[in-house]
């Protein structure tokens, strides 16, 4: 089996339809040991969800943005495995000011509370967790939207992204040499309880179904899930500071995600 062995801390584990619930679930079937995270009010939903995986595992308390939280998180696994082999950042938050169209009018406020969320919670949680990551071998893998072009309503979270990659190399070009290998995949759209929060994210849903072309369904996060674990397992030891493409190979296609009616609808439609 892929990760056989493997232990695994996973964040961002909310609904059964998340990558991240995809992600517990595909590596339990495939031998990983899994600890998942949740945070404050959403926690308990965290705990219902993960009572659905094929086997039992515990939720520990971790809001990215407190660095107490994450030491506790790190002594935890520490006591508990010794060494964690890989960690699933699936971690993003935008506020309804920052995204759907917005762009010119969002304060900074708002856009810094993305970045620090989105993009710098990177940082955070690897270094955090670095003294059970190092020497080892472990991966530490995120989730990404590419961000090479500018989307249409994704605003500030698509400069958040564009951040979160860069991160994803600086991380592997200091972490490499301590064996800790950190790799981005830029997923397509997926329903999940995020993409609820993305004004005409159905159009873009739409659009991108017809235009992948080896087609794409929003409500498999499956496909993305076992690349995540292909890069927590030993096969892709020699993969660092790489973004993955995992969107039924519409990023190689030479046109526009959305026509401009399909634009003009989506204005007309958010108002």
């Amino acid at each position: 089996m892929l990760v056989d062995g493997k232990r695994l801390l996973i964040t961002g584990v909310l609904t059964p339809g998340s990558i991240a619930y995809a992600v517990a679930r595909e590596a339990l079937d495939n031998g990983a040991e899994v600890v998942l995270t949740g945070f404050g009010r959403t926690r308990s939903l965290t705990e219902r969800t993960a009572r659905r995986l094929p086997r039992e595992v515990d939720v520990l308390e971790l809001d990215v943005n407190k660095p107490e939280d994450v030491r506790a998180v790190n002594d935890e696994l520490a006591g508990r495995w010794g060494q964690v082999d890989g960690v699933l950042h699936a971690i993003a938050f935008a506020p309804a000011d920052a995204l759907g169209g917005n762009f010119l009018n969002t304060p900074y406020e708002s856009a810094s509370t993305a970045f620090q969320v989105s993009a710098f919670s990177l940082k955070e949680l690897t270094a955090g967790l670095l003294p059970v990551l190092e020497n080892h071998h472990a991966s530490v893998v995120t989730l990404d939207f590419d961000a090479r072009v500018a989307w249409p309503v994704y605003d500030w979270m698509g400069v958040c992204k564009a951040a979160l990659e860069s991160v994803t190399r600086y991380l592997a070009r200091d972490l490499g040499a301590k064996q800790v290998r950190v790799n981005a995949i830029s997923a397509g759209p997926i329903r999940t309880m995020a993409a609820k929060g993305i004004p005409g994210f159905s159009l873009l849903a739409d659009a991108w179904s017809k235009r992948a072309p080896l087609g794409w369904d929003v409500g498999d996060p499956t496909v993305v899930a076992r690349v995540a674990l292909w890069l927590f397992s030993d096969w892709s030891r020699g993969v660092c500071g790489e973004l993955i493409h995992v969107d039924g190979g519409f990023h190689a296609m030479g046109t526009d995600l959305l026509s401009k009616e399909e634009q003009a609808r989506l204005a007309a439609e958010d108002g």
